[in-house]
């Protein structure tokens, strides 16, 4: 890996840190400027339809932490992309960043655009990781690997509660849950892109 690639891959995993960073400060900054808001009751893209300072807190976090999460993948691919199933995880997750960014661009009372917006983000995660595992373990990086599909799982799991049993009336919470456990998946992997050069099988 020359001098060039690992400056970029330090830049990129700085990224990665920031990512839920950024989100999640602007997210209770705007939760902070809505008081009525509830875990229960409401949905996180509520807070992007609301008056003063809440909606551009939330909207414009989300542009910019998917910015800096679509930059933190073009890292990632670098570690991730080797086989089939790691380019297509990578270009997956890509596709989720990019959604991330079109929830902020397009408010909850932007229809439908909103809605297919979130719908793919929340999917697109979790299939992201799917593939990645599948090109992880097939690379012999076994706790890489493991850890990603624990992931997946945990991203995945609210959504397929809250539609078969509705443990809940709004979706705030499924979406946090699944948005905690990708940042800190993010988070992690940024710290073992900076650590590993190359990353070595069975490493991570």
């Amino acid at each position: 890996m020359t001098i060039k690639a690992k400056n970029w891959l330090k830049i990129t995993a700085l990224c990665g840190v920031l990512t839920p960073i950024v989100a999640f400060a602007c997210i209770a900054l705007a939760i902070l400027y809505y008081p009525p808001f509830s875990w229960t009751e409401n949905a996180l893209s509520d807070l992007g339809i609301q008056a003063g300072a809440t909606a551009p807190l939330f909207n414009f976090g989300l542009i910019i932490s998917g910015i800096l999460a679509l930059i933190f993948v073009t890292g990632s691919y670098l570690l991730l992309g080797q086989k089939m199933t790691g380019k297509l995880g990578a270009f997956t997750f890509i596709l989720a960043t990019l959604a991330l960014v079109a929830i902020g661009i397009f408010p909850e009372n932007i229809k439908p655009n909103h809605y297919y917006a979130s719908v793919a983000f929340f999917a697109l995660v979790p299939l992201s990781m799917i593939l990645l595992t599948a090109s992880l373990l097939a690379e012999r990086k076994v706790k890489t690997g493991l850890f990603t599909l624990v992931t997946a799982i945990v991203a995945a799991t609210p959504w397929i509660l809250y539609f078969s049993v509705h443990f809940v009336k709004g979706v705030a919470i499924p979406e946090m849950i699944s948005a905690v456990s990708t940042s800190v998946w993010t988070i992690v992997l940024s710290f073992q892109m900076v650590k590993h050069d190359p990353i070595q099988p069975n490493n991570i």
